[in-house]
């Protein structure tokens, strides 16, 4: 059952605020606790930002550690439009000259026209694929694909489904006109390796007329439905006036690292222009600059003191941050075992008041002259950290500070750590008072009654007192 508590009502005392401020007493440890949970976060926040952006670093610099970072190129036609070129990352810088005599087509067939809609006949069509010469077809490698013709399945849209439907290396389409429909074929494939060859097995007894189902084979030479309408063909084109033949438009094993289309036969010479993508490597190493400098002021700003607002930054005097400084700039100082280069600051990225790096386009791009000069600068490996290439020793650096036991790392467990303490020490703090407002309540509780007790006592005896003073 419940009760109605009202302390101090039977002595008259403000227990409750009484109690009050002796429970606030308790909880006074809980300011500073507080105040050191939020300045632990912040330095947390402060080395996530931190971690983000090493690990940003170490992205940057591992492009420029290796070969990836280096290796675009640029591919170039002075007549795209009849020979088009893309090149693959690594592709060998190359120039050279194309010509276009002949392109690659797919072999075609269309058969006479029957009237819309009436049937053609029943039986089987055979379609193999393989090379014609001279009329004479040899089969290739492809298994003859055998397409049922029943009854209910003989216009030449149904005909025309059921081929596609049997992914036999040909497409089939019909084609409408005054006349009648037509049945189009077509090779997948273009060359002359894909061609196609035709044959029927028509239920009216006759597989090579030109009525029923037969007149939709075609084997070359006799006088069916079905006609050639282009014959399959390869492409001829010469590079640097050496001949080669592709059954494909697309060349993309022709010449390493390039994918050549041919569009047009060429009335003249196509120049095609293969070189080193300077502007790739511009922004690669732009993109390691602008990595290392965010991280820079970044570690600067947390880590100064401000005189003027006499303000301290988050992570001022904190040993791994000032450390991490230090470290960064010593390595951006540092040198290599490369040649002719060995310092940043010889191909114009230089450090500035601050720490912080400043790329010099001019002096960049003229060390550029020699891309596998400055690529060494940040590739070169020796084995040892301190000579290694810039891109190896930064990105080694990195991921060491991201490690289970690097800097990072082990300071962010520490600061989690230490935020963990602080919330159990509140949490003691808060038990701590909690008690100690039931154990303040009890007693005042108990005082209150027994002053009550008094009052009472008081207010009779008064009573008496004045009782027999009127008796008297």
């Amino acid at each position: 059952m419940s009760t109605i508590s009202s302390p101090g009502i039977g002595s008259g005392i403000d227990v409750q605020t009484i109690v009050s401020q002796l429970v606030a007493l308790e909880k006074a440890p809980l300011a500073q606790l507080e105040t050191q949970a939020s300045s632990i976060q912040t330095k947390l926040s402060a080395f996530g930002a931190i971690k983000s952006q090493v690990s940003t670093l170490g992205d940057a610099a591992n492009k420029l550690a290796g070969s990836s970072g280096w290796n675009a190129v640029t591919a170039s036609s002075s007549n795209p439009t009849a020979i088009g070129v893309t090149a693959a990352a690594g592709a060998p810088a190359t120039s050279l000259t194309m010509e276009v005599s002949q392109l690659a087509k797919a072999q075609s067939t269309a058969s006479t026209a029957v009237a819309s809609g009436t049937g053609v006949g029943t039986g089987s069509l055979t379609i193999e694929l393989g090379s014609w010469n001279a009329g004479s077809f040899a089969a290739g490698a492809a298994t003859p694909v055998s397409v049922t013709i029943g009854a209910g399945d003989d216009t030449l849209a149904e005909i025309a489904a059921k081929i596609n439907d049997a992914d036999a290396g040909v497409s089939a389409t019909v084609l409408k006109d005054a006349s009648g429909e037509r049945l189009l074929l077509r090779s997948k494939a273009t060359g002359l390796e894909n061609g196609f060859r035709i044959t029927a097995s028509d239920d009216d007894g006759n597989d090579t007329d030109a009525s029923g189902l037969s007149r939709l084979s075609f084997d070359g030479m006799s006088a069916t439905g079905t006609s050639q309408t282009q014959a399959g063909q390869n492409a001829l084109a010469t590079v640097n006036g050496v001949s080669i033949t592709s059954a494909s438009n697309r060349l993309s094993d022709t010449l390493p690292g390039l994918t050549l289309q041919l569009s047009q036969v060429t009335t003249e010479p196509v120049e095609i222009d293969v070189s080193t993508d300077l502007d790739a490597i511009r922004t690669n190493v732009k993109a390691f600059v602008d990595a290392y400098n965010a991280l820079a002021n970044n570690l600067a700003t947390v880590t100064k003191y401000d005189a003027g607002s006499k303000t301290a930054g988050t992570l001022q005097g904190d040993s791994s941050a000032v450390g991490l400084q230090t470290a960064l700039r010593g390595m951006m100082r540092s040198v290599t075992a490369s040649t002719p280069f060995t310092r940043l600051s010889e191909i114009g990225i230089e450090m500035q008041t601050g720490g912080t790096l400043k790329l010099d386009s001019e002096k960049f791009d003229a060390a550029l002259a020699s891309p596998d000069a400055v690529k060494s600068l940040f590739t070169v490996d020796t084995g040892d950290a301190a000579t290694q290439g810039f891109g190896r020793k930064m990105k080694a650096f990195t991921d060491g500070l991201l490690s289970v036991d690097g800097l990072v790392s082990t300071r962010t467990t520490a600061l989690q750590k230490s935020l963990d303490r602080n919330g159990r020490e509140q949490d003691k703090v808060e038990e701590r008072a909690s008690r100690a407002e039931v154990r303040y309540l009890a007693q005042y509780n108990a005082m209150d009654a027994t002053v009550a007790k008094f009052n009472a006592l008081n207010t009779f005896v008064s009573q008496q007192i004045t009782l027999w003073n009127n008796a008297g």
